[in-house]
């Protein structure tokens, strides 16, 4: 299983589905605006999350997707698995040609095959190791750390607000003579 980027925009799309899962169905137009990712592309994804009950589709005005089931019950790996199952791996493309480019390909295709009997073990050991630690992170810790840090930048930018003195406009003095054309004179006169 290799991690590419359509795990990644699909991790981080089921994360903001999560933060936002008390709002309702969330659309993917929305979500595609918030992750500056294209609708088709999110559609896409969806549609594989659909398949494996990550997600469920709301049809209609205000519909939209919602998480198949609780975040704490959905882990990285899953979606990863979900988005990244599909697809054929070119690796194991035919060789088959004529002329000495061929044969070239051919030689160049025994010796990547000669590599990669050497270290299948490595690579199925490293795979294995990345998909653990992905199955031990959830959904619902990940929404939670994006929930925190939303809220310490609130914090410190309402912190920043404070520290500011609010520029306060002076008192006008009674005893101070207006000039006739000012708007407090015409206050004054009635």
């Amino acid at each position: 299983m290799r991690l590419t980027t359509k795990g990644r925009v699909a991790v981080s799309a089921m994360v903001d589905l999560a933060s936002r899962r008390r709002g309702g169905p969330v659309s993917l137009a929305t979500m595609s605006e918030r992750q500056q990712v294209s609708v088709s592309y999110l559609e896409h994804l969806f549609g594989s999350l659909r398949r494996h009950g990550l997600v469920s589709a709301t049809r209609g005005p205000g519909g939209g997707y919602t998480l198949g089931r609780g975040a704490a019950a959905i882990s990285v790996a899953d979606i990863v698995r979900a988005v990244e199952s599909g697809g054929a791996d070119s690796a194991g493309a035919d060789s088959a040609g004529a002329g000495p480019q061929a044969e070239t390909h051919a030689g160049a295709e025994r010796s990547l095959e000669t590599q990669r009997c050497l270290t299948p073990e490595l690579w199925a050991s490293l795979n294995r190791c990345i998909m653990e630690f992905l199955d031990g992170i959830t959904l619902q810790s990940i929404a939670g750390e994006v929930a925190r840090a939303d809220m310490q930048a609130e914090v410190k930018a309402e912190a920043g607000r404070r520290r500011t003195p609010a520029r306060r406009a002076r008192p006008v003095e009674e005893n101070h003579a207006m000039p006739v054309n000012s708007v407090f004179a015409l206050g004054r006169a009635r």
